[in-house]
């Protein structure tokens, strides 16, 4: 059930979303938020929104969040994208201390953190914590993020470390302030431009054991539902980024087709097409199909995460499966959409152009990979697999 902050966070983004979709060129010409634009996102709440009241949050339910998020993907992809990195910031932080984590946000609630979840880094062990040198992809919002994280293989006498099965490396997060990591501008790429995501690198740094934390096995130092198995939190607020382009996408295509829009040597205008109709439909059908699909896992997630939180990991494999599904749904609408637009669609200027290359950009993460479904598949057959194996 919403409180009253997450209603009014809600309708905080709602107001703000013609104001990202009038300047969504921008965005992707900067290839970052604007500054006003990010103080804008800061006020209505979103990089909060899932932060403890205790601390200054507004403690928003799976619900709320995904629909935020969904907003503003459907008025801006890498607006959504980038502000539900920044949101999650919480759930990372809690795998700190709870010292460490009342001392991150001492300061205020607006804190971000941004990084890379991939293992490019080695880390080895020096006294009070580790020295630490790697280069990390694809860190969204590292321009504007107050705190840095990169994934390393922890090693041992120049080699790795490992894992307690004694098969696969151990592996811990890196925190740094911003100001102590180097940010390399690699970010020219298909769509979500406006994400900001550049490599990021250390070399040699040092990392306090206190400011180091264990990515995918980790237990929050935050209790609440909100903190049980954030990284399947994480999986489902992509599929809501994922449903907001798609609906974006079938927006703009009703928009182009009302404007009383003609296609070369077509013999009516688009809305009065037949052909254009059923696949307009379909692809509406689809898009309500895969936000269906995410709301109701999303609220089984959130009603194991606050009344059995044991449960809610055995959920991983239908997530997983849910979010390459959603992804490959959402991908097909707004194909439909590009395709019905004609050669103007083409141009940098539509904002079909922008969905298009925004989804196939999403669609390449590899928490949206085809593969995903075999975790679900073999689930259904009493297949217990590791969910990152």
């Amino acid at each position: 059930m919403r409180n009253e902050d997450a209603a009014k966070v809600l309708q905080a983004v709602r107001d703000l979303a013609p104001t990202l979709s009038s300047r969504s060129a921008e965005i992707e010409e900067a290839r970052r938020l604007p500054a006003d634009l990010l103080g804008q996102l800061k006020a209505a709440g979103c990089f909060r929104m899932f932060l403890p009241r205790s601390h200054g949050g507004h403690e928003v339910d799976l619900r709320t969040g995904m629909d935020v998020l969904e907003t503003l993907a459907r008025a801006d992809g890498a607006t959504g994208w980038t502000v539900m990195i920044g949101s999650e910031s919480p759930h990372l932080f809690a795998l700190l201390s709870r010292e460490r984590f009342d001392a991150v946000y001492s300061g205020g609630p607006d804190v971000i953190i941004g990084g890379g979840f991939n293992a490019q880094g080695e880390a080895h062990a020096a006294e009070g914590g580790y020295r630490v040198t790697g280069r990390w992809s694809f860190a969204s919002g590292c321009e504007h993020a107050s705190w840095l994280f990169g994934n390393c293989v922890l090693m041992d006498g120049g080699r790795p470390r490992m894992g307690p099965a004694g098969d696969v490396p151990e592996l811990r997060g890196m925190l740094f302030p911003a100001s102590e990591v180097r940010i390399i501008d690699t970010w020219s790429v298909l769509g979500l431009r406006g994400t900001g995501s550049h490599d990021i690198t250390v070399e040699g740094a040092f990392c306090p054991a206190a400011n180091s934390f264990d990515i995918f096995q980790g237990q929050p130092s935050i209790a609440g539902p909100g903190f049980v198995a954030p990284i399947l939190h994480f999986m489902l607020h992509m599929g809501a980024v994922a449903v907001g382009i798609a609906q974006g996408a079938l927006d703009d295509a009703v928009t182009l087709a009302r404007s009383g829009k003609k296609r070369l040597y077509a013999r009516a205008e688009l809305a009065g097409s037949p052909v254009f109709q059923v696949h307009l439909g379909r692809a509406e059908m689809s898009v309500r199909a895969a936000r269906a699909l995410l709301r109701d896992t999303g609220d089984e997630l959130w009603d194991a995460c606050v009344n059995n939180p044991a449960a809610a990991a055995a959920m991983a494999p239908r997530i997983s499966g849910a979010l390459a599904w959603v992804t490959e749904v959402a991908a097909r609408a707004v194909d439909t959409c590009y395709q019905a637009g004609g050669g103007g669609v083409a141009r940098n200027a539509s904002p079909v152009q922008r969905r298009f290359r925004d989804i196939h950009t999403f669609s390449q993460h590899a928490a949206a990979a085809e593969g995903w479904f075999g975790q679900a598949g073999g689930a259904l057959l009493g297949h217990a697999t590791g969910f990152w194996t």
